[in-house]
């Protein structure tokens, strides 16, 4: 919960699920390092929202032992507590969680709520974390492939970031009747990410592009630097923002190598409530993602944000439900790959997307990134699970 992942996509739903009534147990796994700086104002938080929460110390080293380790850790602390007070639906976030998830709901015939997140295993080859030459490492992909069919045909209820992967599911047939799938993306708190809060800078003479989030892995950093570097040839007064937590290095020794002037660039880090006003600074969003199987069924919150404060996007195709936002919402411009002339064609495009008004813009976000609809459809799944254990339950 101390990561920014755990603050924009986990803690918003629950505290909105507790003032919906629900009673809520938080268990997590956190990096001693960061819960030194971030774990007080964790702790706060979950208090002031009356959600109880039980912070697990994460281990890294040895792989896959270290994972059993935290799994067993996970284990006694979930059944520690339900021996003093009974839990009536586990709510797994993702593939790891989910194993346990399974053995809560056959030993104590809990309901058990696989928020997949999307192909975990899938990504975690696609993104070269796993090589599959490893015989390890296809062993561990294999299993978790085989556990990911049983967790699909055992779940009570399943959350699915995209549409995407909801109609890839649903065509494998697992079970006799269709999968029970919510969709639900990831969601962006439309009051924290309003442009109205925040002031703008008069961008009549330079563009400055924003990216915000991580790199690595699956965020092509050199195919964005590229774009900007296509992008000075047309517009030299243009400003390329970061706003990450990486290494500034990473970012300005690539710039140099591909002879993009670092005056031209800048990188700031900045906590989840700094990252309105930063991106505020900016007119227009980009980001690159790499495309595959896994990515069908990613939803990128960095795309909610960006939407939610009035910026156009300008991303890349085959991925999550991105086909679909664009077309619904003309919020921007999708590349159908990473060449010199689709780059060029997106550049085109700029000065278009700059006179959408960004109230219509920002409409995508409240129409289908809104936090409080992601929360009340987390809520009427509750009440679906509530109600199949609790027959009375009206």
């Amino acid at each position: 919960m101390t990561d920014p992942l755990g603050q924009s996509q986990v803690l918003p739903y629950l505290v909105g699920l507790r003032e919906a009534g629900f009673a809520i147990s938080l268990f997590s796994m956190e990096k001693a390092d960061v819960y030194a700086l971030q774990g007080e104002a964790i702790h706060r938080l979950t208090t002031q929202a009356q959600i109880v929460w039980f912070p697990l110390r994460y281990t890294k080293k040895p792989p896959i032992l270290s994972t059993v380790w935290d799994l067993w850790q996970l284990f006694r602390a979930v059944k520690r507590l339900h021996r003093k007070q009974p839990i009536h639906i586990v709510h797994c976030r993702s593939y790891v969680t989910a194993l346990l998830g399974m053995i809560f709901q056959r030993m104590n015939q809990t309901a058990f709520l696989f928020d997949m997140r999307g192909f975990w295993a899938d990504e975690r080859v696609e993104g070269g974390i796993w090589n599959l030459k490893n015989p390890i490492f296809k062993a561990v992909y294999r299993f978790f492939k085989w556990q990911e069919k049983r967790m699909l045909q055992r779940a009570d209820y399943i959350i699915s970031l995209t549409r995407q992967a909801q109609e890839a599911l649903q065509q494998r047939q697992l079970k006799p009747e269709a999968l029970p799938i919510a969709v639900i993306p990831c969601c962006v708190d439309t009051q924290l990410f309003d442009p109205a809060r925040y002031a703008t800078t008069n961008h009549s003479n330079s563009l400055t592009i924003s990216y915000l989030g991580s790199l690595g892995t699956w965020y092509l950093l050199d195919e964005m630097l590229l774009f900007f570097k296509r992008l000075l040839l047309q517009k030299p007064q243009s400003r390329f923002l970061f706003i990450t937590p990486e290494p500034p290095a990473l970012i300005f020794n690539r710039a140099k190598q591909m002879e993009i002037d670092s005056a031209l660039v800048q990188v700031v880090k900045a906590t989840r409530q700094e990252v309105p006003q930063y991106l505020a600074q900016s007119q227009l969003n980009l980001f690159f993602l790499k495309p595959s199987f896994s990515k069908t069924a990613s939803s990128a919150t960095k795309m909610g944000e960006a939407l939610a404060m009035g910026l156009p996007v300008i991303a890349n195709g085959g991925v999550g439900d991105h086909a679909y936002l664009f077309d619904t919402f003309s919020c921007g411009h999708l590349l159908p790959d990473f060449s010199e002339a689709s780059m060029d064609a997106a550049i085109a495009t700029i000065d278009g997307l700059l006179q959408i008004p960004p109230e219509r813009i920002r409409q995508a976000a409240l129409s289908y990134f809104d936090l409080q609809q992601g929360i009340a459809r987390y809520a009427e799944v509750y009440r679906t699970l509530w109600a199949k254990i609790n027959p009375s339950f009206r």
